[in-house]
């Protein structure tokens, strides 16, 4: 997961619903076919936000193949439409998604809330808070940061310190972790809305509101 680093606050709250969803389907699908993005069922509003992709192979554990968002409130119709495709294209751990691997997708889409201030880099709760950190690498002075989404340490099955060091990690420091490295972190807490469907699903609604189904580069749905 890249983030953009700036951090604004929120000025209406939304949650995260199955629109929204739909909306990062439809606009990838609309790239797909050189076509305009459908108009999307939801309000505006403002908020960070995340577009996250996973593949479903032979009924096994969906697997990432696309996380970017941004940590900076904007205009969620047009973040939806940026990080739909840039979540699903130009995330660089992963190649970009093809049109073949739709109906395979699931995706899930975060929105950010309530931003605090940690009092130090324990004063979270695995599942129920992100977090950020912001931290002065010891070793060069480089100044580094990551996020992890609410969701990520429990799904790992990682205890508060080991989400920290893996951020550190992710964050790019290569040094040794000691507690006097971890006491460096400044750490931003968060919460989110998060909302999951599958490609089928999305078939489905699109069935349902619409009239007939998505078509793409000849895959067929189901």
């Amino acid at each position: 997961m890249r983030v953009d680093r700036s951090i604004l606050p929120q000025r209406k709250m939304v949650s995260a619903n199955k629109e929204m969803v739909v909306y990062c389907f439809d606009t990838l699908v609309a790239h797909f076919n050189g076509e305009e993005v459908p108009p999307p069922a939801f309000d505006e509003g403002q908020h960070p936000l995340f577009v996250t992709w996973k593949k479903a192979v032979n009924g096994g554990e969906p697997r990432l193949r696309g996380c970017i968002g941004t940590l900076e409130a904007r205009c969620i119709i047009n973040g939806f439409k940026d990080y739909a495709i840039i979540s699903a294209l130009r995330d660089r751990r992963f190649p970009p998604i093809q049109a073949k691997e739709l109906p395979f997708l699931q995706c899930t889409v975060s929105l950010l809330t309530n931003y605090e201030n940690a009092a130090n880099y324990l004063d979270w709760e695995v599942e129920k808070h992100g977090i950020i950190i912001e931290f002065t690498d010891p070793d060069n002075n480089t100044k580094r940061s990551a996020t992890y989404l609410p969701e990520i340490a429990a799904q790992e099955g990682w205890t508060k310190i080991e989400a920290i060091d893996s951020l550190m990690r992710k964050a790019g420091y290569n040094g040794t972790i000691t507690d006097s490295v971890r006491k460096r972190i400044q750490l931003t807490r968060y919460q989110s809305t998060l909302y999951t469907i599958h490609y089928s699903d999305y078939v489905s609604y699109v069935k349902k509101t619409r009239g007939g189904e998505p078509s793409v580069a000849g895959i067929k749905s189901h």
